[in-house]
């Protein structure tokens, strides 16, 4: 994990956030081995890469210390407090490593060669000599692959109790589902009948009272639809003088003979106009209920 420590030309200003946020998304998840890589030639309290894992991983219990650049360290100076854990402690040893140059990359040095190199500047230097068993990015990937081992063994127990629980789960939204669905056009269309049938089943049982929300229908129509009928005033609208009125007008110039039959009309169309609204308010009641029954119906259908 290496953050820049400038900006290049021609980059926004917030490259280095994002790339810090973007280091940290991965490093905070608690299955992430974090390689906390720091140059060798500069100082190491103000190392990014330090700082950042010191607060994801304050314990470093999933941190790795890679300094670099150990040959590049000016004459006279060394690693040796580093890489022996006295400068800064790591719960696991702190791992020197040699890369190529950029002359070496210009010149096409193979990395079989450059490992040689680095194995021989580890064991002839004297600084390093006594640390050189485990400096070298041979041992770096060897000491993650054992570390990697070890977190995956220690990971598999929580692994199977939850495979062995999303099984149970699957097993049980399997059942709620129900049998396969054949292959063929004609399986297919008598498991839809099937279901079709069981559905009409359940929800006349609902209508019918044998399973229940069906009763919910007959008190609208015996309680909340007689009720709002009752709070109409149909004692003005059917009174005498309402009535003779209504006749008179519905007669116009010439007396009814028999019976005044523009007059009932005219009486009853009043009468319907009045009660219309509690009948719609009724019938969107029950539509709502039947639309209940219906999605009930549809989740005990299977």
């Amino acid at each position: 994990m290496l953050l820049p420590l400038c900006l290049l030309e021609g980059q926004p200003e917030s490259i280095v956030q994002e790339i810090e946020n973007m280091v940290r998304a991965f490093i905070e998840k608690p299955n992430c081995i974090i390689l906390a890589v720091s140059p060798a030639n500069q100082d190491l309290a103000t190392s990014d890469a330090i700082k950042i894992s010191r607060e994801v991983d304050p314990k470093g219990e999933r941190t790795f210390g890679v300094l670099t650049k150990i040959d590049l360290m000016d004459k006279g100076t060394d690693a040796v407090d580093i890489l022996e854990g006295r400068a800064y402690r790591l719960q696991f040893p702190w791992i020197g490593v040699v890369n190529r140059s950029q002359q070496d990359i210009n010149k096409s040095v193979d990395m079989i060669a450059a490992r040689r190199r680095e194995r021989d500047y580890f064991a002839n230097t004297p600084e390093y000599k006594h640390l050189a068993h485990r400096m070298g990015s041979e041992h770096l990937a060897k000491s993650l692959s054992k570390h990697l081992e070890s977190v995956i063994k220690s990971r598999i127990p929580g692994l199977q109790s939850l495979i062995t629980k999303t099984v149970a789960e699957l097993e049980t939204e399997l059942t709620r589902l129900g049998k396969p669905i054949a292959n063929d056009a004609g399986g297919k269309l008598y498991t839809i009948m099937e279901i079709c049938r069981m559905f009409d089943g359940i929800y006349k049982e609902h209508l019918d009272g044998v399973r229940p929300g069906g009763e919910k229908i007959y008190h609208v129509f015996d309680n909340q639809f007689p009720v709002a009928i009752k709070r109409l005033q149909f004692d003005k609208q059917l009174s005498m003088e309402n009535v003779r009125k209504l006749i008179t007008e519905a007669d116009g110039y010439q007396p009814h003979l028999i019976a005044p039959e523009q007059g009932y009309r005219r009486l009853i169309e009043s009468c319907l106009v009045s009660i219309r609204g509690p009948a719609e308010a009724a019938v969107d009641t029950v539509h709502g209920i039947l639309k209940e029954l219906v999605h009930k119906a549809i989740n005990e259908t299977h």
